[in-house]
């Protein structure tokens, strides 16, 4: 596993950028630079668990791990779906953490993640696209 950070400043309270992140409307629209059609099944509690799919039968599944509201969300992830069928997998620490940090109305937003080394790549290019489509939705209101 690999750790890759990525961190972005938005003109937004941490309530706004939260609401942005994991919003039911919201979601999927940041969310698409990943995959089209993006959309998570989740209530986002602690322990909950949570799947990420391409709305084609693909994506990943997770367990909530941590969930501090406005602050930090933290998903393990322990699996992927692909054709509709789950496949459990023991990544050991293979975690996706969101941090915000708030002063004068401006949020820090900082995503860490664990990641096998086939996909460093993409998402060194995918997230800053995605935070900038975060900042985009979360600064126009």
């Amino acid at each position: 596993m690999e750790k890759i950070k990525f961190k972005t400043t938005i003109n937004a309270t941490k309530e706004k950028v939260w609401e942005v992140l994991f919003g039911v409307e919201t979601y999927p629209k940041w969310t698409a630079v990943f995959a089209e059609g993006s959309q998570v099944e989740t209530d986002w509690k602690k322990g909950s668990r949570a799947i990420f799919g391409d709305g084609k039968g693909n994506g990943m599944l997770a367990v909530i791990h941590e969930n501090i509201p406005h602050q930090y969300l933290s998903i393990k992830h322990i699996g992927e779906i692909k054709d509709g069928k789950e496949t459990l997998h023991n990544w050991g620490e293979s975690f996706e953490n969101y941090t915000l940090n708030e002063k004068d109305s401006i949020t820090e937003l900082l995503i860490d993640m664990d990641i096998v080394k086939e996909w460093v790549e993409y998402f060194q290019e995918t997230w800053p696209k995605a935070l900038a489509k975060v900042k985009e939705i979360a600064e126009k209101g």
